[in-house]
This record gives C-alpha cells, sequence and structure tokens, in this order.
C-alpha cells in the first residue's frame, strides 16, 4: 500500500529552503533603501550649521527643518501601510521610489526655509512608506531560521546609511576648507546643497535597483485567496516549482482582518509592544542621532573660533561614533537568534540609558580637558551600541513579526508612525529644551525614557525568537 506523501504548505516549503537569488536580492533592495533613510535622516544633522546662517535660523526653524522628514514618514507609515496591506507590496514600492526621487531632488534645489521644510516632508513620505513594506517584503519571504538576522541585517544599513552622511558631510566640508580658505561664506551657501545633492544621486541609483526586481510576497496572494498568482510568486521566491491550493494553505491560515483588530483584545499587546517601547526609543535616537554633530560641538569643541574648524571636528567626531551604530548592528545580526528579541530590547534600552548619562556627567569636567572629551566619546560609543544592539533592531523586528498578513503592514506601520511621533518630540524639542535647560538635564531626562521603555518591553513582551509566523500568530 503506497502511501502519498503529505502535502506541505507554503510556510514549510519556505522554512526547508535554502536562500535563494530572488530571497537575496528581495533582501539586497531592502537593505538599499534603508540605507538612503539613514543617510537623509542623518545628513541634516551635518548640513543644520550651515542652513541655520546661510537663511539666518532661529531654534523654532532648526527645528522645523529637522523634523520635517520625521513628520512625513510619520504620515507615510500611518497611511501607507495599510494601502500596502490593500493594494500590495510590489505596487506601493514603485510609489514609494517615484517620492522619494522627486522629493529629494526639491530639498537640494530649496530656495527658502518653508520650501526646504516641504520637500523635506515630501522625503519622509516615502520614508515612512518603506518602513512597512521593507519589514513585510523580508519577514514574510525568508526561512523563520533566519528571519531575525536578515531583518536586523538590512535594518543595520540604516547605520551604513548614517555613517555615509556624516562622511559626506566632512568631505563637504573639508573641500570649501582646502579650496576656498578663509571664504567660509561660499561653504554656508553651497555646503548644505551639495550634501543634500549627494542623497539625490544616491536615491536614483537606489530606485534604479528596486525597479529592476518586482515581485509580490505569497503570503500576500494567498490572504487574499489568489492561489494562482500566489503559486507563481513562490515559484519565483523558491527557485522552483510550486503550487498552492487550498488543500496545502487553507483560507483559515491566513485570516482577513481589517485595521480596527490592532486594537482589539487579541492583538492589543501585540501593538503595545510593537509601538510604545519604539516610540520611547526614538524621542532618544532622532533627538541624539540628528544632532550629534552639534551636540559633540557644544559639548567637546565649544572653544574653537572657526565655523568651519568647529564643523569639521564635530563631522569627524560623529563619523567615528557613527561607527559603533554599525558594530551594534552586527553585534545584533549575531545575538538576535541567540539571545532573543525581549532580552536584548531591555539590555539595550539601559545601555542606552548609560551612555546618555555620561553624556550629561560630561558637562561637569573641566572645558577642554581629556577627561571631558573621553566622557563625551564614551557616551556616544555606549547608547549608539546598545542603541543598535538592542531596540533599534529589535523594535523593528518585532513590528514586523506580531501581525497576521492581512494587518501585517498596517501594524508595521502603525507602530513606525507611533515611532515618529516620538522622533518628532524629540527633534523638535531637543533644540528648545537644550536653549532652555542647558545639555546635562535634557540627556538626564532621556535616560529615564529609555529605562521607561525597558519597563514596557518587560510587560509587554511577546516572544517570536524561532518561531514560524504561523506559530507567533496562533500564541494568545
Amino acid at each position: 500500500m503506497t502511501i502519498a506523501a503529505p502535502v506541505q504548505s507554503f510556510e514549510q516549503r519556505l522554512d526547508q529552503s535554502a536562500l535563494t537569488r530572488p530571497m537575496w536580492l528581495l533582501w539586497g533592495l531592502s537593505a538599499g533603501l534603508i540605507a538612503l533613510d539613514g543617510f537623509d535622516f542623518f545628513i541634516i544633522g551635518v548640513a543644520l550649521p550651515f542652513l541655520q546662517r546661510d537663511f539666518g535660523l532661529g531654534a523654532g526653524g532648526t527645528g522645523a527643518i529637522a523634523v520635517a522628514a520625521i513628520a512625513g514618514s510619520l504620515v507615510g507609515s500611518l497611511t501607507l501601510g495599510p494601502l500596502t496591506d490593500r493594494l500590495g507590496r510590489q505596487r506601493m514600492l514603485i510609489v514609494d521610489v517615484a517620492i522619494f526621487v522627486l522629493a529629494t531632488a526639491g530639498t537640494a534645489l530649496a530656495w527658502n526655509p518653508a520650501s526646504l521644510i516641504g520637500f523635506r516632508f515630501l522625503v519622509g513620505l516615502g520614508i515612512g512608506a518603506d518602513y512597512p513594506i521593507s519589514v513585510a517584503y523580508i519577514t514574510e519571504n525568508v526561512p523563520a531560521r533566519l528571519r531575525g538576522r536578515m531583518v536586523v541585517g538590512a535594518f543595520s544599513f540604516q547605520a551604513v546609511g548614517a555613517l555615509l552622511g556624516a562622511l559626506t558631510g566632512l568631505s563637504t566640508i573639508a573641500f570649501f576648507d582646502h579650496f576656498y580658505p578663509g571664504n567660509p561664506q561660499l561653504a554656508i551657501q553651497y555646503g548644505w546643497r551639495v550634501m543634500l545633492g549627494v542623497g539625490l544621486l544616491l536615491a536614483m541609483g537606489v530606485a534604479g535597483l528596486r525597479l529592476s526586481f518586482l515581485l509580490e510576497s505569497p503570503r500576500y496572494y494567498l490572504a487574499k485567496g489568489d492561489y494562482k498568482a500566489a503559486s507563481t510568486a513562490a515559484s519565483t521566491l523558491l527557485a522552483s516549482p510550486i503550487t498552492l491550493t487550498p488543500a496545502t494553505d487553507p483560507p483559515e491560515r491566513e485570516p482577513q482582518l481589517a485595521y480596527g483588530a490592532l486594537f482589539t483584545a487579541a492583538y492589543r499587546r501585540r501593538t503595545l509592544l510593537a509601538s510604545l517601547p519604539w516610540f520611547l526609543q526614538d524621542i532618544a535616537t532622532y533627538g541624539i542621532g540628528i544632532f550629534t554633530p552639534t551636540i559633540i560641538g557644544a559639548l567637546a569643541f565649544a572653544g574653537q573660533d572657526s565655523f568651519l574648524l568647529q564643523a569639521m571636528a564635530a563631522a569627524k567626531g560623529a563619523a567615528f561614533v557613527d561607527l559603533f551604530l554599525i558594530s551594534g548592528f552586527v553585534l545584533a545580526v549575531w545575538l538576535i537568534d541567540r539571545v532573543g528579541r525581549i532580552r536584548l530590547q531591555m539590555t539595550g534600552f539601559v545601555g542606552m540609558a548609560a551612555g546618555l548619562s555620561l553624556l550629561a556627567l560630561s558637562d561637569l569636567v573641566e572645558p577642554a580637558s581629556q577627561l571631558k572629551l573621553g566622557l563625551v566619546f564614551a557616551g556616544f560609543v555606549v547608547f549608539n551600541l546598545l542603541m543598535n544592539l538592542g531596540p533599534n533592531a529589535t523594535t523593528f523586528l518585532l513590528s514586523g513579526e506580531v501581525f497576521p498578513t492581512s494587518i501585517r503592514a498596517s501594524g508595521a506601520g502603525f507602530a513606525a508612525a507611533f515611532a515618529k511621533a516620538g522622533a518628532v518630540v524629540g527633534t523638535y524639542g531637543l533644540p528648545v529644551l537644550q536653549q532652555a535647560w542647558g545639555v546635562p538635564p535634557l540627556l538626564f531626562l532621556l535616560a529615564g525614557i529609555c529605562l521607561l521603555a525597558a519597563l514596557v518591553t518587560y510587560l509587554a513582551q511577546v516572544e517570536t525568537t524561532g518561531r514560524s509566523l504561523e506559530a507567533v500568530d496562533a500564541a494568545s
């Protein structure tokens, strides 16, 4: 008697698969735009001192320019995430790329603060769309055993983009200082345009790559009940013919849920876990990250008389500490499936609080001393390393793991939007509160916020390490 081989679902076939070329392409394309996100968010921190002088900006204007892209990201994540679940990952990807290229061009050609704010908002809109698209793409299309490392590995390119932004700023400042010594006005007028113009070139390159390979997620088609399209997409993804039917993937495995399900009793704790710690983290991450050159300049190089020399020293310092953003992500890729998402996230938040406390204590040390400089850089190193070892990686990963397919991009988009509300608070509030309070009290406040985020993570925890998406969804 012949026993029929058990019918395998798409989830089972995917989890048994090796990494195929289409999987690597999807991963690389998502990583490329995430790197561009990092560049665009953090290059503005190097450009701000030039913009302040070129446009005569006060604290309010500086904060508005810095926060514009983050506000756009909030709107993009909140509105385009649900559209990604409704219209598909592939279709929204094309919209995302178009917005990004056109808006980035506008930032380099801006003629006054209002136009720059408008174009930066549109850049953020594209970035906001990319968060739910990227996390849904990678989470749904790689084996469960590699999911954590692949998602965190792609998101680590945000740090590569941030470092590239710091190096671009440093190179631009060095160019003007070398060819136009003693004439900072040219650097003030054109330096920030050059920096943002490099972002346009990068956006065009990434757009070309993103449009060269388009593939819809098989899980998206399964959630819609389109088994023919799901079979075609799955065959491409797995590089092997596969036929998906209601027998292999029953409709109940991919329930159709509305956006409001995020706030029902079944998913409320998951929504809280995905969004509130990320919100608290981004108050510190973007408040400190965008203004890293400014803070380094204020704490470590305040005695430097020359504007260009101070800007160059601060950019060098930012580039140095950004190396530890990359180091943190490397450690996260190594540890994410060994230690687990929740433990890494809590450890990272406590480490961020320690780094911020070191930065605050540096203000008590005599100016221009070696000890002060050491404390400033030690604080940034600890903050950046532990942030990317923990919550800056895990919040993004968890937002794509804890929700079912039909609301995955919606849930990830809501979490990212809520997080960007925290980024708006940190970015816009930092220059105002720094002017009113000084740097140290503000840094101690941010340290307390990080400790609160660790507590929320503990109370709302949902561990997804080593579990299939089906098993995560079935868990209470």
